[in-house]
């Protein structure tokens, strides 16, 4: 079945389509794998089915792994999209065992018909060679009244990063990243666009002055203006070869505020004077990485950035009936995607944020739709190529929270140690491990 304003089509297990143009991955055939089966000891095997103990864990240990030289494989489809560390053996195993990560010991006969069945089947063998460097987007300044997902998967993953702002990326840092997520931000300059419900409140007037300070200390007259640099450096960062990973509202303003590179389009109480006349069609859709034909909700009271988001209708229906679904592709040709769908379940329970998910029939048609609402016009989770480079986008804030409001605590990850949502997050932390690829200057 073709989806409505995308070019993918969902495919059952077995089928295949063509891989896009620009997308090539390095796979272990095959005849390598019976090769290294023949003579190889003992392996382990992290299965990542509904028999692991703790999946985010996992997520950690390969990338351990990866960083200590250790030849590890990404078994695309197999039993949840299972790791395969070829060497190691007792040292793997310890650090299974300190982790929590429940581990099986694998080799000769067993491992072998284990390739059989990923030969024949809808599966595919990834060597993951190297270790991303790992950048987070995320406020310096002084009052923060939220947390990240992503921050917290890599703090719970035990997977290192390094936090930057601003002024480490309008300074050419980013080119010391594989990976880059967005943390939950405004690049529209438009302060979350908690006008409305907040302007009062002390932490909203701290953060807001706090923005206008490093606005001005980089010479910038506005921090629409600030972010719009910003936001310009990151294009061409992906456009380099560069993954960008973002969530909840770090997607749509975003896209937004590149369309809109030298328009004005926010409110008086920003900065200070109005959105000029005619701004919504001086916007080019052209230069978004992923939406086309939105329109701006330039008002400072409506909590929207446009019509992308679709939080007002998933408001209309209940948390127990919230579930989207993820697309089922095909491994040998599509490898991409199916790294990034790599799940122990095909649905999964959704959760809100100031971004919930996004228009469908706003979605650029060269954009990979990985999980969506079937019969619905709401997307939750896509990926795209621009330049050199890939972005994935997911609506929501927290996965384990459906409802995370400003103020709320942090998610306690040991308490969702087989969180599918979270999962999908770290499904993107270590999709760059499987392209060896040199950074661009």
């Amino acid at each position: 079945m073709t989806q409505t304003g995308d070019n993918t089509q969902r495919v059952a297990r077995g089928r295949v389509r063509p891989t896009p143009p620009g997308v090539t991955l390095p796979l272990i055939t095959l005849l390598l794998a019976a090769a290294m089966v023949a003579g190889a000891a003992a392996s382990t095997l992290i299965p990542m089915d509904l028999t692991q103990t703790d999946h985010l864990k996992a997520y950690g240990v390969a990338y351990w792994a990866i960083e200590k030289g250790y030849r590890v494989e990404w078994l695309l489809n197999y039993r949840g999209g299972s790791f395969h560390i070829l060497d190691g053996g007792t040292d793997v195993e310890s650090e299974c065992h300190y982790r929590g990560v429940l581990f099986e010991t694998t080799g000769g006969a067993a491992l072998q018909a284990v390739y059989t069945t990923i030969e024949a089947e809808n599966m595919e063998v990834v060597l993951l060679e190297k270790a991303p460097a790992v950048a987070l987007y995320a406020p310096d300044i002084s009052i923060q009244q939220w947390d990240d997902a992503v921050m917290l998967a890599l703090d719970y993953a035990e997977i290192p990063y390094t936090v930057i702002w601003d002024r480490e990326v309008q300074a050419g840092d980013l080119a010391e990243y594989d990976w880059v997520h967005l943390h939950h931000e405004d690049f529209t300059g438009q302060y979350g666009k908690f006008y409305g419900s907040y302007r009062n409140a002390e932490w909203y007037k701290q953060r807001k002055a706090d923005f206008e300070r490093l606005a001005a200390e980089a010479g910038f007259a506005s921090v629409a203006g600030h972010k719009s640099a910003t936001a310009q450096a990151i294009r061409e960062y992906v456009g380099r070869g560069g993954f960008l990973f973002a969530m909840c509202s770090a997607t749509d303003s975003y896209d937004i505020a590149i369309s809109a590179t030298g328009v004005d389009i926010v409110a008086e109480p920003f900065d200070g004077d109005p959105p000029e006349p005619g701004c919504q069609e001086r916007l080019d859709y052209t230069r978004a990485l992923a939406f086309t034909d939105f329109e701006l909700f330039t008002s400072p009271m409506i909590y929207e950035f446009s019509d992308i988001d679709m939080t007002e209708d998933v408001k209309s229906r209940s948390e127990e009936t919230d579930y989207f679904t993820l697309f089922d592709f095909a491994a040998k040709y599509d490898p991409v995607p199916t790294m990034l769908t790599q799940c122990h379940v095909d649905i999964v329970k959704g959760f809100m944020g100031q971004t919930t998910s996004f228009r469908r029939s706003l979605v650029k048609r060269n954009v990979r739709i990985l999980g969506d609402y079937p019969g619905r016009d709401e997307v939750k989770y896509i990926h795209g190529n621009f330049g050199r480079g890939t972005f994935t986008f997911l609506g929501g804030h927290d996965p384990e929270d459906y409802r995370h409001i400003v103020g709320d605590p942090p998610t306690i990850l040991s308490l969702h140690k087989n969180s599918p949502g979270f999962r999908l997050i770290l499904n993107n932390v270590l999709f760059p491990a499987a392209k060896k690829k040199e950074r661009k200057t």
